[in-house]
């Protein structure tokens, strides 16, 4: 079970300036000339930066503190053109754990470029349930190991709301280690010891390849309307300095809309398939459950090298600040595509509740409690919605 007790709160402040001038007119003989205005900026494009400090609490890291920083911004004065966000953050623990993320979403003036990265970097345990679709709880293995990733999207756009470009993603694995040599019933070895010894040496992934993105949503940290479709090809090479080769293709669609002729009801869904073929390492399989994709799965709870997931999500406002959710999703992973049943799905359901700390911005703290199956529920503390 994933525990989370949180404690968040937000400041927020702003800066802007705004300048005017005046052109008098340089002649006795003619009028004067009427003042030359530059439009002030819209209130609503005030760059905004949100510190966020985090405490909570899991069984495997014991005690963590951290914070979180959230800017958001547009550039130039465009409102047609969407804000660009980011977020700076970390935490670390009393078992001595790390946790370090640098993220950004960039639209650029006129929408022209739309650049997305990440930076992450993770050092501690997680429970490993071994490969397939359906992996027994009871084989639960405790494993830890550092972890840094680096992913960076530049992408033009060719057609209002379509951008194409190219993805490059790198990974670099260290310390893979089983921290408990047996699983939970005592007897039956960590499943991590049952790899080869290659995956359990250090491993380092680099990746590129081409991305579409369709993006027509109002705001991309919590949308009221839009599509969002991205389609993407990445080729892991040794030529490119990876030790493996293989290739991975993602499909993520997403749909928001306002219900009942209001934007108090939401109702947003997102389908994600992620395909691999080649030699692909136990780290770099798909994955489901999480924080984002299937709510009260344990992440890695069931991996393979095929995925196909669908979930959906009722978000209702309530009152003052206070927000409500409710979800649920279904999906599964399997060796080959024809392996894939509509017999095999694992459901995943819900509810949570959000604050509003940032209105302007729509910028939410989420709690969400999921039970899902495989044994596992949790509750979950995010900033920004789950999709």
């Amino acid at each position: 079970m994933l525990l989370r007790l949180c404690f968040v709160c937000g400041l927020c402040f702003a800066a802007v300036t705004a300048a005017q001038a005046q052109t008098p007119d340089s002649t006795a003989a003619a009028p004067a000339a009427p003042a030359a205005t530059q439009p002030p900026k819209d209130p609503h494009d005030k760059p905004n930066f949100v510190p966020a400090p985090v405490v909570f609490y899991e069984p495997e890291t014991g005690f963590a503190v951290g914070a979180t920083f959230l800017p958001t911004w547009r550039h130039g004065r465009d409102t047609t053109v969407r804000k660009s966000n980011g977020r700076i953050g970390g935490w670390y623990s009393q078992k001595k754990q790390l946790n370090l993320q640098l993220s950004h979403t960039i639209f650029t003036r006129q929408e022209r470029y739309l650049v997305m990265g990440d930076i992450l970097f993770f050092d501690y345990p997680i429970y490993f349930y071994g490969i397939g679709n359906d992996t027994e709880e009871r084989n639960e293995s405790e494993i830890s190991y550092k972890l840094l990733i680096v992913q960076q999207r530049g992408l033009r756009r060719f057609w209002p709301f379509w951008f194409a470009g190219a993805t490059y993603r790198f990974t670099d694995t260290r310390s893979i280690k089983a921290d408990k040599p047996t699983v939970n019933d005592g007897d039956t070895p960590n499943l991590l010891l049952g790899l080869t010894e290659r995956e359990r040496q250090p491993t380092r992934i680099s990746g590129l390849g081409p991305t579409v993105i369709h993006d027509s949503r109002d705001n991309i940290l919590s949308s009221f309307t839009g599509n969002y479709l991205e389609l993407q090809a990445l080729f892991n090479a040794k030529g490119l300095g990876s030790d493996y080769n293989f290739t991975r293709y993602l499909v993520d669609a997403r749909h928001y809309q306002p219900l009942f002729g209001s934007t108090n009801t939401i109702w947003a869904s997102q389908v994600i398939g992620q395909f691999h073929n080649g030699s692909v390492p136990f780290r770099e399989l798909a994955n489901l459950g999480g924080i984002s994709l299937l709510r009260g799965i344990y992440e890695g709870r069931f991996r393979d090298r095929q995925l196909v997931a669908a979930q959906t999500e009722i978000r209702q406002h309530l009152f003052w600040r206070i927000n409500g959710a409710v979800f649920a999703g279904v999906g599964q992973v399997a060796p080959h595509v024809n392996d894939f049943g509509f017999g095999r799905f694992n459901v995943a359901g819900g509810a949570g509740i959000r604050f509003q700390f940032n209105r302007r911005d729509r910028i939410n703290v989420r709690f969400d409690y999921g039970v899902g199956t495989g044994g596992n529920s949790g509750l979950y503390f995010g900033v920004n919605e789950a999709f």
